[in-house]
């Protein structure tokens, strides 16, 4: 434990106009201000700046105990009078009993968050105080206790006697997490911003560049993006280019690498993450350690029940995991990215809270894991619980809204797409994925993200030999999603090998959705009776499983489509036959598909106006759930029909042009993996 009068000049701060200014203000109204935050996110340099600017405009000195710097005789109540320049024989006799009482008995950790309970002081620690505050008042002294997390709780009682013999003193504190005192002010520090808006960069960028210099400003961006903007982090980054160039930094950076990254630093925890974290990790209770690990295998952000699914186990009650989340989140470990009370905007449902594990500790969790041999089963309960998650997002498919399910897949995004793409450990695991590729069908074949499914299943079918009723529905799916991205060898190859494993397993379902395939696959190939004849074979067929693929509704509707420009009240009739076998009044793949036939039948037969009200309608519906190929489709069509209602030119003559479903211009946009919502579309 170290103690100075702090008269240094004030370090360097980039990127903390805001927080500054937010302190020095608190600092002049309040008696204790504490800075929160991670480790490494800038807590001491922020409140040493703010300090040097306090002292220089009001006078004063700065008496600063670094709590974290090794223990000392009497804790940081003998530190602070030394600081205080009044480490004689006489003080130090009287500030030994308070030091006995702030401190904890030996082998008990400081627990966060809990204010502990006083008793009254005996004369010799209240004349101790008493000379504290006499001393600050006289200098006009601000205390500072940096980095108090192994003796919070010393500190806490440390504080709240010092503010009782004298309230006007100012202290502040950096931690992180709070003292628990009702007096306190916390201000809580975020890591620093990578990009302030498009081409603008940040201060983490800034802080990067003022070693690298403003060139190659993509790698600088990249480099602060995978460091997660963490000040400590790019401060070691930067000093691995006296070994490496920027860009063999910016490729090594996404490994675990940064973690053990080493750089000159005050304190020994400040020379690597690694050390930053360790600090911490030895303050917490063993459960605690337990769920910081586990939690390291989720990628994304969560909520507690996906936590309690990987962390739960005979050494951790699930009844433990949610207090764990919250004492981990007050000491900055863990974050909480949304609170918990708000409301489902579709359903009105309450939210839980969602946590986030930063990579700097979400690494050093790994790394523990590893250690504790623990990796393997985690990161199977990790891949069980999102085969869950993708099986209640099938279910909501088929329910009342679905919107549910859409937004279901968007919050775990970052985590199915973990689980569906880490390397399995086993054909069972294999399995798992499998799954959950399998069950996430509407999100490939109904909201357009086609390319994505047909990549994990090409890749899992490798994986799964077996021949299960699991394996045949991925072949039915790749080879639909085949047909749906116009490869009609690919397609038929496919289908031919569910169709073999459909019979196999007298599975009458996996036959109607391999005729609604063929259709598909047909109608692209513009062989309207082929298709005809395969959707009359998957209409005449009453499905026993409705939460799996499209039903007898959709192919009626499809069959729809296909006779539009035909027979205009057969397709009428098979419009409405889909409406009538609907599972859902919320489905609105369907309602869409099926306005869309109306469109096609009504423009084919004269009747432009009520074409266009119709397919205005299914691409309404059609924005609910997204897919982009369907929509261009859709505002094709509706270019065609504005054009006609305003007697305009005709039409190109569409056996010369390229289908609008083959082109690539701006209509159909690529769009990356669950990325629809979040893009606000």
């Amino acid at each position: 434990m170290t103690a100075w009068a702090d008269h240094r000049p004030p370090p360097g701060v980039v990127g903390r106009a805001v927080e500054h200014e937010q302190v020095s203000g608190l600092l002049s109204g309040s008696p204790l201000v504490t800075l929160t935050g991670a480790a490494g996110v800038g807590k001491s340099v922020l409140a040493r700046a703010v300090l040097a600017e306090h002292t220089a405009r009001h006078g004063g000195t700065v008496l600063r105990v670094g709590c974290w710097d090794g223990p000392s005789e009497g804790g940081p109540a003998e530190a602070l009078l030394r600081a205080a320049g009044q480490a004689d024989a006489a003080c130090r006799d009287t500030a030994r009993p308070l030091a006995r009482q702030t401190a904890e008995p030996a082998g008990t950790p400081s627990r966060p968050g809990r204010t502990p309970t006083t008793s009254a002081s005996p004369p010799a620690g209240g004349t101790a105080i008493a000379a504290l505050a006499a001393y600050c008042r006289r200098q006009r002294a601000t205390v500072l206790l940096d980095d108090c997390d192994p003796v919070r709780t010393e500190c806490a009682r440390l504080v709240r006697r010092l503010l009782r013999a004298d309230p006007s003193l100012r202290i502040v504190v950096t931690a992180r997490g709070p003292l628990g005192l009702a007096e306190e002010r916390v201000v809580q520090l975020a890591p620093l911003a990578v990009t302030l808006g498009e081409g603008i960069a940040g201060p983490a960028v800034e802080l990067l560049a003022a070693r690298t210099g403003t060139e190659a400003p993509e790698l600088l961006v990249a480099v602060c993006q995978a460091l997660e903007g963490l000040p400590l982090a790019i401060a070691l980054a930067a000093h691995q280019l006296d070994r490496m160039s920027l860009p063999q930094l910016a490729a090594q950076v996404d490994s675990d690498g940064p973690l053990f990254y080493s750089g000159p630093a005050d304190t020994v925890r400040h020379t690597s993450l690694h050390a930053a974290q360790a600090a911490g990790y030895a303050l917490c209770s063993p459960t605690d350690r337990r769920v910081w690990a586990r939690l390291s295998v989720l990628p994304g952000d969560f909520d507690p029940w996906l936590a309690g699914c990987v962390c739960a186990g005979s050494d951790v009650p699930a009844a433990a995991v949610d207090g764990a989340l919250e004492r981990l989140r007050t000491v900055s470990v863990v974050e909480r990215v949304r609170d918990a009370g708000g409301v489902h905007e579709d359903t009105g449902a309450a939210l839980p809270p969602r946590y986030r594990l930063p990579r700097a500790a979400r690494d050093f969790g790994r790394a523990q894991l590893r250690e504790a041999g623990e990796e393997s089963a985690a990161l199977r309960r990790f891949r069980q619980a999102c085969a869950a998650l993708a099986a209640e997002a099938q279910i909501a498919w088929q329910g009342p809204n679905q919107q549910v399910a859409v937004r279901l897949v968007e919050d775990e995004q970052a985590n199915l797409d973990a689980a569906l793409t880490r390397p399995p450990q086993d054909a069972e695991d294999a399995l798992g994925a499998l799954e959950i590729a399998v069950s996430l069908w509407f999100q490939w074949a109904a909201c357009g993200f086609r390319r994505e499914g047909r990549a994990h299943l090409d890749r899992l079918l490798l994986l799964c030999r077996e021949d299960t009723a699991l394996r045949a529905r991925a072949l039915w799916l790749a080879g639909y999603l085949a047909a749906q991205e116009q490869s009609p060898a690919a397609a038929q190859a496919l289908l031919d090998e569910a169709w073999t494993a459909a019979v196999l397993h007298a599975d009458t379902d996996g036959l109607a959705r391999i005729a609604h395939a063929h259709a598909v696959r047909e109608l692209y190939g513009g062989d309207t009776a082929a298709a005809v004849a395969c959707l009359e074979e998957a209409t005449r067929h009453q499905a026993r499983d409705p939460w799996f693929g499209p039903g007898p509704a959709h192919s009626w509707a499809l069959l729809a489509i296909a006779l539009a420009p035909l027979d205009a009240e057969r397709a009428r009739a098979a419009a409405g036959r889909a409406w009538e076998t609907r599972h859902s009044d919320g489905d609105f793949w369907l309602y869409s598909t099926v306005l869309y036939a109306r469109a096609l039948t009504e423009s084919a037969h004269g009747k432009p106006t009520a074409a266009l009200r119709a397919c205005h309608k299914a691409l309404e519906a059609k924005k609910f759930i997204g897919d982009p190929l369907f929509i261009a489709g859709v505002r094709h069509t509706l270019a065609e029909l504005r054009r006609t209602a305003r007697k305009g030119p005709a039409a190109p003559d569409s056996g010369e042009e390229t289908p609008w479903w083959q082109r690539g211009g701006p209509g159909v946009r690529a769009r990356p993996f669950f990325s629809r919502l979040r893009a606000g579309s």
